[in-house]
């Protein structure tokens, strides 16, 4: 199937509960593989299945530490320290919010061929597992924002904005 369309805030599916996952099926296999595919195309470091219309406990993160996680029936056991920073989500394109989330935390699940498996997460990981396992519970991080949502501007790589003119140099020759 390949890039999938991403369900936008507003859409039930966002808000419903998934069901476990009690056999890989092949159907199964290639949403995780489409659920990738889908991710990297929106430029994201996560997904849950209900953002792509599928109630099942299934998520796929990638902080880019070339660890790639595809995580089914993903649950925290154990959480500490606490951080506060930035979130945004592909279904809720443009804004971000300023959220609490735990420093830490180990989650077991099973692996895409159903092996029990330990992910413990720090930082930007802690932060991506817990956003992406409070959608499979109908959770979006605009629940949980401190002070409510403000707007982003994408960054387009286009923009000489984009630059630090301390680190481009134009007549640098590759």
């Amino acid at each position: 199937m390949g890039i999938r369309i991403i369900r936008e805030d507003g859409d039930e599916v966002l808000r419903k509960k998934c069901k476990p996952v009690k056999e890989m099926t092949e159907r199964l296999s290639q949403l995780i593989d489409d659920m990738f595919d889908t991710m990297y195309e929106a430029n994201g470091v996560g997904l849950a299945a209900p953002q792509v219309g599928v109630l099942r406990r299934i998520v796929v993160i990638d902080v880019m530490d070339g660890n790639p996680l595809a995580l089914v029936n993903p649950e925290i056991v154990e959480s500490d320290g606490e951080q506060i920073g930035p979130e945004g989500c592909l279904s809720l394109p443009g804004l971000q919010g300023e959220v609490a989330r735990p420093a830490h935390v180990i989650v077991k699940a099973l692996d895409r061929n159903m092996n029990p498996i330990t992910v413990e997460g720090e930082e930007l990981l802690a932060r991506a597992l817990c956003h992406e396992i409070d959608h499979l519970d109908g959770v979006l991080y605009k629940d949980l924002a401190i002070d409510g949502l403000y707007k982003v501007e994408p960054v387009n790589p286009d923009d000489d904005e984009y630059y630090d003119d301390e680190d481009y140099d134009e007549d640098q020759e590759d």
